[in-house]
């Protein structure tokens, strides 16, 4: 008995320190997501899909979708470093009605710095804005006559935790007076606004823009924007389409932008985007997990 326990303390001080290094190896593997089947999914290329509107952009007569379309993993998502000026100018130069839905995917690589940042902003006094605080809760902000605004909780304290994938949608409706969000495709929370949002023209939207010396730390990928309020069922299939889904309300999309390799409008009404300090990285799987 003696010698085969010395032999196993032998054995053990032997190769200890090789079966050590090997399970910290694997270890830093599975968190790069070497593991995860999403890595060695074939992805689809910058423009693979795109809407086609053969009247021009804003019209919908034999509007459809062109391309590799079926919800095939992108190749790229856009990359923010929480630098000021690391932020995307789209090209939406119009005011959407009180009746409208956006949404997005987004990764956090820590908590929300310093006076948070805005995952979409139409500018001060202009219409519409979210926020993300730094608790990891995410605020609607709706301008009316003027300045004024009304702030509305859509996710609460914890909601945006680092390290992984979230769908995050919202809509308003004009009646009811209603805000939802949703997060991954379920309901998250039903907030009822009082005065009429206010309509301002010419106005552009940014994307991941700090709300005061700090942007998105992070990635955003596949950000739509609607004319209209997305349903309960159709939100949850653009979620369950997963992180590369094409829009599912082609009648009603005035802004595509897949973020997969560049800034473009694929939504057919030529909004194209800027980038400032923002890069685009095909090394973004971890923390996403296919729905």
């Amino acid at each position: 008995m003696a010698t085969k326990l010395q032999s196993a303390m032998e054995y053990l001080m032997t190769y200890g320190w090789a079966i050590l290094i090997i399970a910290v190896v694997l270890g830093a593997l599975f968190q790069l997501g070497i593991f995860n089947a999403s890595t060695f999914t074939p992805k689809a290329p910058p423009g693979a899909c795109h809407v086609f509107r053969p009247n021009g952009p804003m019209t919908t007569s034999f509007i459809n979708l062109q391309g590799i379309c079926n919800g095939e993993l992108p190749q790229y998502v856009a990359s923010f470093n929480g630098g000021a000026s690391s932020q995307i100018t789209t090209g939406i130069n119009f005011a959407l009605p009180a009746t409208m839905s956006i949404s997005f995917w987004i990764y956090l690589k820590n908590a929300p710095l310093s006076g948070g940042f805005n995952p979409f902003d139409q500018g001060l006094c202009n219409d519409f804005t979210a926020t993300a605080w730094s608790d990891g809760s995410l605020y609607f902000y709706q301008s009316y006559s003027g300045c004024s605004y009304e702030s509305l909780v859509m996710f609460p304290a914890g909601t945006f935790e680092p390290g992984k994938w979230m769908l995050i949608t919202i809509t308003r409706s004009a009646s009811p007076k209603n805000v939802i969000s949703y997060l991954n495709g379920a309901l998250q929370n039903t907030a009822t606004y009082v005065n009429a949002p206010a309509q301002v023209n010419n106005v552009q939207m940014t994307l991941g823009k700090g709300y005061t010396a700090n942007s998105l730390y992070g990635y955003m990928s596949n950000m739509q924007v609607y004319n209209a309020t997305l349903s309960a069922n159709e939100i949850t299939a653009l979620y369950n389409e997963g992180i590369g889904g094409a829009p599912v309300k082609l009648n009603n999309l005035v802004g595509w932008w897949p973020l997969n390799g560049d800034a473009k409008d694929y939504s057919g009404n030529n909004k194209n985007g800027v980038t400032s300090a923002v890069t685009f990285t095909s090394n973004w799987e971890s923390g996403y997990s296919t729905p």
